[in-house]
C-alpha cells in the first residue's frame, strides 16, 4: 500500500559521503556543484557524444543516463530510450531508500548522465518506439558499464527478467556496494510514479516497481492523486511462513480464490500468497489480466487479519515533484 505525506524531506548533501559511496576520487575533477547539473549552474552548450548507431558514427546529446537525442545521421532529431536498464530520475520526482537522501540519489542520477557522455558507445536500433515515441536503442557496453558502476539498475518492462549479462553486473555492483547500492538494497525499486489525473486515456494509473534481483517489472495500479511533495513509498510487510502454509490449504478450498490457483503447484501457489502478504502485489505465477481481481480478494483477507499480525517498513520511495519544480529548476519547498 502506498504511503503519501507532505512531510519535509531531509535533503542535506554531504560531498564526502557521496564521493565515498561512489568510489570517486579527486582526480575525477567534479565538484559538488557540477554534480548538480547544468540547470543549477547555468545552461552551457549541449555536450555531444559520439555513438556508433547501426554502424554509423553520429553525434548525440545525453540528457540523462538512459536516453539521448540524436543530432545527426538517419535518425537525426529522434529521441532515444536506451533499453535493458534504467537510471534514477533527474527530472521531476526524486528517489529515496535506505540511508540515502533524495539529493544524494539525484546526484547519482546526474553521475549516470556524465558517464554516458564519457565514451564512444556501439548501439543498434530497428526504429521501433516506446509509448513516448522514443526510438528504442540497445547499447550493450554502455548498459553494462552503467549497471556495473552502480549508476543504473537492470530493467525490463514486463514479467521477463533482464539481460543475463546485466543481471550479473548488477549482482557485482550490489556485492561491492557501488553507487545506488551503497546505502541499501530494496527488493523493488520504485522507478516512476503517476498521479490519477495523468490517466488521460482511461486505461488506469500505475507506478512501476522493478526487481533488484532480476529486473522484471511490476505495475502498482492505483487511483491516488499525488500533491507536490507527497512521499510515495512501497511497503514491505513481515510474513509468518506458518500462517502462509495454513492459508494455502484454505485458499485451495475457497470457491472464490481456488480458480486463480488452478494449475499451479503447491509451491507456486504458496509464492503467490507469500508475495502478496509481503508486497501487496500479485506475482508472475498469475497471468496479468487476472492479477487485479485476485489482489482484491487477497486484500480482503489482509483487511480481515487472515495474514496474522504484520509489521511494515518502508521499501523504496519517491517524492512527487512536478518537472518544473525539480532539483535544478524552481525547487519545490521539500527540495530546498
Amino acid at each position: 500500500m502506498p504511503r503519501t505525506s507532505s512531510k519535509q524531506i531531509n535533503t542535506a548533501f554531504g560531498p564526502r559521503r557521496i564521493f565515498t559511496a561512489l568510489g570517486l576520487t579527486a582526480a575525477l575533477g567534479l565538484g559538488a556543484a557540477a554534480l548538480l547539473g547544468d540547470s543549477e549552474t547555468g545552461q552551457a552548450a549541449e555536450p555531444q557524444t559520439k555513438v556508433m548507431l547501426n554502424g554509423e558514427a553520429v553525434p548525440v546529446y545525453f540528457n540523462d543516463g538512459d536516453s539521448f537525442r540524436v543530432l545527426g545521421g538517419p535518425y537525426k532529431d529522434a529521441k532515444a530510450r536506451l533499453s535493458g536498464y534504467n537510471t534514477l530520475e533527474s527530472y521531476g520526482a526524486v528517489h529515496r531508500w535506505g540511508g540515502w537522501t533524495t539529493k544524494e540519489l539525484y546526484v547519482i542520477a546526474k553521475m549516470a548522465t556524465y558517464n554516458g557522455r564519457d565514451g564512444v558507445w556501439e548501439c543498434t536500433t530497428d526504429g521501433k518506439t516506446d509509448t513516448y515515441g522514443r526510438i528504442l536503442v540497445w547499447c550493450p557496453k554502455l548498459a553494462e558499464d552503467q549497471v556495473r558502476k552502480g549508476y543504473a539498475h537492470v530493467m525490463s518492462i514486463d514479467d521477463n527478467p533482464g539481460d543475463a549479462t546485466l543481471i550479473a553486473a548488477q549482482q557485482d555492483a550490489i556485492a561491492a556496494h557501488r553507487g545506488i547500492w551503497a546505502h541499501g538494497v530494496p527488493e523493488f525499486i520504485l522507478t516512476s510514479i503517476h498521479s490519477k489525473e495523468e490517466d488521460v486515456d482511461g486505461k488506469g494509473t500505475y507506478n512501476r516497481l522493478v526487481s533488484s534481483a532480476d529486473g522484471h517489472s511490476v505495475k502498482w495500479r492505483h487511483s491516488d492523486r499525488y500533491r507536490e511533495c507527497d512521499d510515495v513509498c512501497q511497503y514491505e510487510y513481515s510474513v509468518d511462513g506458518a500462517v502462509i502454509d495454513q492459508l494455502l490449504t484454505a485458499a485451495k478450498a475457497d470457491a472464490a480464490l481456488s480458480p486463480y490457483l488452478t494449475g499451479l503447484s503447491d509451491a507456486d501457489a504458496r509464492t503467490v500468497l507469500y508475495d502478496f502478504a509481503k508486497w501487496r502485489h500479485i506475482n508472475r505465477k498469475i497471468v496479468e489480466d487476472k492479477r487485479e481481481d485476485l489482489k482484491a480478494l487477497l486484500q480482503g483477507w489482509a483487511d480481515g487479519g487472515r495474514f496474522g499480525t504484520q509489521s511494515k517498513r518502508e521499501g523504496a520511495c519517491m517524492l512527487h515533484v512536478p518537472f518544473e519544480r525539480r532539483f535544478g529548476g524552481g525547487k519545490a519547498e521539500c527540495l530546498k
